[in-house]
């Protein structure tokens, strides 16, 4: 399935094709087995149980993935917004089925590439092989401090000091005191495995005490909230 060209300014800014030229992406598309699939807000993109082959890597929206208990309780493992990849590590593992469900969290457009062709030397000796291999190896190191920084979130004891660390951490990721997150209440919640009522009831609590200020999404930290 050939991709629209409008997509291609947008592939070259991603993180994965960094450092390859546009006019060499045609060729990429076609040497990698890319396909590429739409998405509607809460669809699903992969099931828990689903056998994976293929990397997907988000163009436009955001997908959640997400793990289930028995119980019916939900916890987003991670989020991948434009210009990041998903099941990569299940893929390039060769674990085969994937433990987790992945949902749009928005509308979304997704490609989809085969990891095998990817680090396999074509016939024709293409030059962006090596190019992607170096591009993937940093986005696995990116992707493992992420996941460092979440277990550091979870693991505090308190709704509280979990509230605070991730909020600390989005500050300075993002390098101001006032910023943007990309969870809703629900999100955040399953995010930090904590309770949505214990989180708000938390959220509440600080600002009254003004150590933050929120409306929805966007939050401010105040003075002396950097614990």
């Amino acid at each position: 399935m050939a991709k629209k060209p409008s997509f291609i300014p947008e592939l070259i800014k991603t993180p994965l094709f960094q450092g390859i030229a546009e006019e060499e992406l045609a060729s990429l598309i076609k040497c990698a087995g890319c396909i590429f699939r739409s998405y509607k807000k809460g669809e699903a993109v992969f099931q828990a149980g689903d056998f994976v082959r293929e990397i997907g890597l988000v163009i436009s929206g955001c997908v959640h993935i997400v793990k289930n208990d028995a119980f019916g309780n939900s916890n987003i493992f991670a989020e991948a917004a434009s210009g990041e990849m998903f099941a990569e590590s299940f893929v390039c593992g060769g674990l085969g089925l994937l433990p987790m469900t992945v949902l749009a969290a928005k509308d979304a457009e997704v490609m989809f590439f085969d990891f095998q062709r990817i680090i396999t030397t074509c016939s024709s000796a293409c030059m962006f092989h090596t190019i992607l291999i170096r591009n993937m190896v940093g986005i696995f190191a990116r992707k493992n401090m992420l996941l460092t920084e979440k277990m550091d979130h979870i693991t505090k004891r308190t709704t509280r000091e979990k509230l605070l660390s991730y909020l600390s951490e989005q500050s300075a990721r993002q390098g101001r005191r006032s910023f943007e997150i990309p969870f809703n209440r629900q999100e955040l919640a399953d995010y930090l495995s904590v309770d949505r009522s214990a989180l708000s009831a938390e959220m509440s609590k600080l600002k009254a005490e003004a150590v933050i200020m929120y409306k929805k999404n966007h939050f401010e930290l105040l003075t002396g909230s950097d614990a």
